[in-house]
C-alpha cells in the first residue's frame, strides 16, 4: 500500500494531465471549454482514481459532457499512464462535482439571512428599551442606613 503523500502526488498529476488533455488533445465537441476538473482522489493502493468535474451550462450540456468523458476515458487513462510512470495505471471514474450546487444553496441561505436581518433592523429602528436606560437596581440610601444600624446592634449584643 502506498503512502498518502504518494497518492496525493499522483492525484495532482492525474488532475493536471486530464485537464490539459481535455483542453488541447481531445477533439470531442461535447468536451468544450465548459468542462472543469475540480478535484481528483486516488485510493491508497493507487489502482482507482476518481476525477471530479463541473460543467458550465444547462442539463443537456452536462449530459453531453458526461457522455464525452466516458467515451474519452481510455485515451485519458493512457495519457495518465504515460505521464505517471507507475506500474499500474489507475482506472478513471468521472463524477459530477456537487460543489457548485452546494455553493449556490449556501448563497441562497445567506441571502435569506441577510433579508431577515434587514427586516429586524428596520423593525427595531425606532424602538426603545422596555425598561429604564440603566436596568440595574441601585440600593436606596434608606436601606443602607437600616442595614448599618442592624449590624451595629448585633455587635453590641456580642460585646455584652
Amino acid at each position: 500500500m502506498a503512502d498518502n503523500a504518494r497518492a496525493k502526488r499522483l492525484a495532482d498529476l492525474i488532475r493536471e494531465v486530464v485537464a490539459q488533455k481535455l483542453q488541447r488533445g481531445i477533439k470531442d465537441p461535447r468536451l468544450g471549454s465548459h468542462v472543469t476538473i475540480t478535484d481528483t482522489r486516488v485510493t491508497g493502493d493507487l489502482r482507482e482514481a476518481t476525477v471530479f468535474y463541473t460543467v458550465y451550462g444547462d442539463d443537456e450540456e452536462r449530459k453531453a459532457a458526461t457522455a464525452g468523458l466516458e467515451s474519452a476515458k481510455g485515451i485519458l487513462r493512457s495519457e495518465v499512464g504515460k505521464a505517471a510512470g507507475v506500474k499500474f495505471t489507475p482506472t478513471l471514474t468521472f463524477v459530477m462535482d456537487a460543489l457548485p450546487d452546494t455553493a449556490r444553496n449556501i448563497e441562497d441561505l445567506l441571502d435569506k439571512a441577510r433579508q431577515s436581518d434587514e427586516k429586524v433592523r428596520e423593525a427595531s429602528a425606532g424602538a426603545t428599551y422596555a425598561g429604564e436606560a440603566d436596568p440595574y437596581r441601585k440600593p436606596d440610601e434608606d436601606e443602607t442606613d437600616t442595614e448599618g444600624a442592624v449590624e451595629a446592634d448585633e455587635t453590641d449584643d456580642t460585646a455584652k
